[in-house]
């Protein structure tokens, strides 16, 4: 199943969170990145096939603490399994891909930013931000272009965001082939400004 548009991404999380009460699991609280964000901000037009854990999110609302998600609770891991059942998913439908990124750091901020959804009372998901979409896909365009250089083109990040994004970057890779690569990258999309400042 391809998911289009936020509507489809919302039903498979509202089952995910019925599936997640049905259980008692107890509250949970994911960060959310990648496709399914993208989607669920009305960023992107292109179709997504799963949904990219980054981070639990713990702790009270005055000192919220992300941890990785890896691996999956066993209450998650067999709603996830139950929904991709129901729904005939993919078996990694809903993963914690990209949970590595935790260990760098995220962008400083990205939960205040992040957009968030209630799916009844078991499952909050929040959402990536367009400023911290544009963080991760850069990264992510440099290491494996396709889809994420696709998709950092049709956010049109301004040349202060991409700068912003860039540094970041840096943090994840500090290879001398990596900021190589990031420099074309940024070039390429007419950013020769920002290739210089890095």
């Amino acid at each position: 199943m391809l998911f289009k548009s936020k509507d489809e991404i919302d039903r498979i999380l509202s089952a995910l969170g019925e599936q997640l009460e049905a259980l008692k699991s107890g509250p949970l609280d994911l960060l959310v990145c990648g496709g399914s964000a993208l989607h669920a901000l009305h960023l992107v037009s292109r179709t997504t096939t799963d949904v990219d854990v980054v981070a639990l999110v713990g702790g009270d609302k005055d000192a919220q603490v992300l941890s990785r998600p890896d691996p999956f609770p066993p209450a998650l891991v067999e709603a996830v399994k139950k929904v991709a059942r129901d729904f005939g998913l993919k078996e990694d439908w809903f993963n914690p891909g990209p949970a590595s990124a935790l260990d760098f750091g995220l962008p400083e901020g990205v939960l205040v930013r992040a957009e968030v959804c209630h799916y009844g009372q078991f499952l909050t998901v929040r959402f990536f931000s367009r400023y911290d979409q544009i963080h991760f896909k850069l990264y992510a365009a440099v290491d494996q272009g396709g889809k994420h250089y696709s998709d950092l083109v049709e956010l049109q990040p301004t040349a202060k965001e991409l700068l912003a994004a860039a540094k970041w970057s840096m943090t994840h890779d500090v290879s001398e082939v990596y900021r190589g690569e990031l420099k074309k990258i940024l070039t390429g999309m007419g950013h020769k400004d920002v290739a210089d400042r890095i």
